[in-house]
């Protein structure tokens, strides 16, 4: 691939850049000394600092994209599968060299194979180089499902509350996407990142109460129960309830499961931590739940 101008400090372009690990992604950049270009479908509403430039543009319409991938050496691209094919191809008329695809321990595990699976073959088979960064369970995810109701009421309801993870701080999913862009070195990689802590559902409630300062009831119910609550919440849980809670597979399947939901998950050198990934230890749950307790609170703000 015929690298740019050495001189010229690289043009990164941010898709989802507006988001919680997108955002984080900038920042990383930005403090770096790296240029970046932001895509929005309402830039004027991005609420980006001054440095980077959004433009607009849409993975949903590619012929969108062409202003934002004009003078860029590298993409982070989060997952639209239906354009997938088409985006890259544009971006690879563009010029852009390189390619960090924001993907899922899905992939990983072997569940999702019509969402994140397909966006990583376009890429791979594209000529362009490539990094891929699989996230296992984001621990904002809490928020968005539990959220709700432990600022309204201190509550949450869960059918599996012994069920483990390792939910991962994005903080740290972004250093190691911000990595992947830096240093040439790292393409070519697939990492499946997970966080440092293994813990239960009840353990991260636990964590988050002690984050807020008050009790919060966990009240085991039925996964049909789980599911009809969260629907009524709206939002986040409500859109994911039905795979959440083990009453459809990822890929969308009625009545079929991806895992034993009560079980503790096996150590597998697929999944790695961030000392395997970046050679440092991961932010622990307990610490990401002290830097997302005002998500918990009854008058919780927006996040920086």
């Amino acid at each position: 691939m015929t690298s740019h101008n050495d001189s010229i400090p690289p043009l990164t372009v941010v898709t989802g850049a507006t988001g919680i690990l997108g955002r984080r992604v900038v920042d990383g950049l930005l403090r770096r000394g790296r240029p970046v270009r932001a895509v929005s479908r309402r830039p004027r509403h991005s609420d980006l600092p001054a440095p980077v430039d959004v433009v607009a543009g849409d993975l949903h319409e590619p012929s969108t994209l062409e202003s934002a991938f004009t003078a860029a050496t590298a993409l982070v691209l989060i997952a639209v599968p239906d354009t997938a094919v088409d985006v890259v191809a544009r971006a690879r008329a563009a010029g852009i060299e390189h390619i960090v695809v924001v993907s899922s321990a899905a992939v990983t595990a072997g569940y999702d194979t019509t969402y994140n699976l397909p966006v990583e073959r376009a890429v791979q088979e594209s000529g362009i180089d490539w990094s891929i960064v699989r996230p296992g369970e984001f621990a904002t995810n809490a928020v968005l499902i539990w959220g709700p109701s432990i600022r309204s009421g201190r509550r949450v309801v869960e059918p599996y509350p012994e069920q483990a993870g390792n939910p991962v701080h994005e903080q740290d999913i972004a250093d190691v996407i911000v990595a992947d862009l830096l240093d040439p070195g790292r393409r070519g990689r697939v990492d499946t990142l997970i966080g440092p802590d293994t813990l239960t559902k009840r353990e991260q409630v636990a964590a988050i109460a002690a984050a807020v300062g008050d009790p919060i009831t966990l009240d085991e119910v039925t996964p049909e129960q789980a599911r009809n609550f969260y629907r009524e919440q709206g939002g986040f849980a409500a859109d994911n309830a039905d795979w959440l809670y083990g009453l459809t597979s990822y890929d969308g399947v009625e009545d079929a499961t991806d895992e034993p939901l009560e079980a503790t998950p096996s150590s597998d050198g697929a999944y790695r931590s961030l000392t395997d990934v970046l050679g440092r230890p991961g932010r622990s749950y307990a610490q990401w739940a002290r830097d997302h307790a005002s998500d918990f609170t009854r008058t919780a703000g927006t996040r920086p």
